[in-house]
């Protein structure tokens, strides 16, 4: 296989369980301690424990963003095909 075929199906599955664990958190509050979902550099902290993102930020950020990445990969994939 290609290598740059394979990197580019390997991104499409970390893509795919990202937005698996984010559409169950969404819908159960499973995945809320997930290090993909962690900020950057200043963790939220309040009274000593760390929060679980924000169910707005995950539905209107993080899925839209994780889902048009998938969406070019896919597209990236069919023109290599």
């Amino acid at each position: 296989m290609n290598l740059k075929k394979k990197s580019i199906l390997d991104r499409i599955k970390h893509l795919e369980d990202a937005i698996a664990k984010a559409q169950e958190y969404l819908e159960s509050g499973k995945h809320a301690d997930w290090s993909g979902f962690r900020p950057l550099f200043v963790k939220k902290v309040r009274n000593g424990k760390e929060l679980p993102p924000h169910k707005d930020w995950v539905k209107n950020v993080f899925l839209p963003y994780h889902e048009k990445a998938l969406d070019r990969a896919e597209k990236l994939l069919e023109k290599m095909i």
